[in-house]
């Protein structure tokens, strides 16, 4: 959610004639995250938000416009795109994708209690029982292949420890190979001969990223799921171990307990966890923190150019990596 491309209030004027939605009344930039260009736009007949593509093409877009239209009509609080006056959720402004979707009330939470972090679990279970029935396919962009990708560029920039860490975690076997229709234990490098025990996992329209600032809470209820341009298809449990990474750390880069047990009894109230799902908590938590670590260390390292852009501490996910690593959590048994 940063600015990229600058966009001038006559240039969006002239291109909102391509909607029913008035004239323009005010365009502000986003300095928020670091993917896109997002500005809010309001307009004589709402509020809305502005967003140009930076990295995603015209080609990949509809999988989460349409994802986002999906789970709209199906009572998730999250963006609805809207549609141009030919019929599509997505056009084109200074030479980049662009979409307009509307903009929700609330605010997003720094401090979340037990009780506020029940209600994501139960509406991020919500989005996982409605994205199930979505029926369109997205490999996960920033998976294991990518990782294994960014690996050799970010290792100049570590020292020996993190960089042995790094490249030991990346290149052990991943549960969300293949594209994670089958799922496997992650073995024990000592033990060379430990078989690996399948586990199949259910699959489906997933966030991706589903951090503290992308869900807005007003008057103590979740308002809006927000920023869904890393949703794909995979592992269910794969997005609640990336959401409790997120909403239920500690500053000693350990989870609390009263939070995440609140959070997956949240969810699981909505969507009960399976017996292969608990076998696979641990290595999920896991897994979210190294997908966050390595691809803050890219944003981190190799910037992009760009207006009000700022790029997230890697470190706090390699702390919570090597918590992670050093302790095993076990998914608390739920009354279904």
């Amino acid at each position: 959610m940063s600015v990229f491309t600058t966009v001038t209030p006559d240039e969006l004027a002239a291109w909102l004639k391509n909607y029913d939605l008035g004239t323009l009344v005010e365009l502000k930039g986003i300095a928020a995250g670091i993917e896109n260009t997002n500005y809010f736009v309001t307009t004589t007949h709402g509020r809305y938000v502005l967003t140009l593509f930076e990295k995603l093409t015209a080609a990949e877009l509809p999988f989460y416009l349409n994802l986002m239209a999906h789970l709209a009509r199906h009572g998730v609080p999250c963006p609805a795109p809207i549609a141009a006056r030919s019929g599509g959720y997505l056009g084109a402004l200074n030479g980049k994708p662009a979409s307009l979707v509307t903009r929700l009330a609330g605010h997003d939470l720094l401090n979340p209690t037990p009780a506020d972090c029940a209600k994501v679990g139960n509406v991020l279970a919500r989005l996982h029982i409605a994205g199930q029935g979505y029926g369109v396919h997205m490999e996960n962009p920033r998976g294991p292949a990518w990782w294994r990708a960014a690996l050799p560029t970010l290792l100049p920039f570590l020292d020996a420890d993190d960089a042995a860490m790094l490249r030991t975690q990346v290149e052990r076997p991943s549960p969300l190979d293949h594209g994670g229709l089958q799922t496997h234990a992650l073995p024990n490098h000592e033990l060379p001969n430990y078989e690996l025990p399948n586990y199949q996992l259910p699959q489906g329209a997933i966030h991706a990223d589903l951090f503290r600032d992308n869900v807005l809470f007003h008057d103590g209820e979740v308002a809006g799921v927000i920023d869904f341009y890393f949703a794909c298809t995979g592992a269910l449990l794969y997005d609640v171990a990336i959401t409790v990474n997120d909403w239920c750390f500690q500053p000693d880069s350990r989870l609390d307990p009263a939070r995440t047990e609140a959070l997956l009894a949240g969810y699981h109230a909505v969507r009960p966890f399976t017996d292969a799902e608990r076998g696979a908590w641990t290595t999920m938590l896991r897994l979210g923190a190294l997908r966050f670590w390595v691809s803050r260390l890219y944003d981190f390292h190799l910037p992009r150019p760009g207006e009000l852009t700022h790029a997230k501490d890697p470190g706090h996910f390699q702390r919570l990596l090597r918590s992670h690593v050093a302790h095993e959590t076990v998914l608390p048994v739920l009354p279904r």
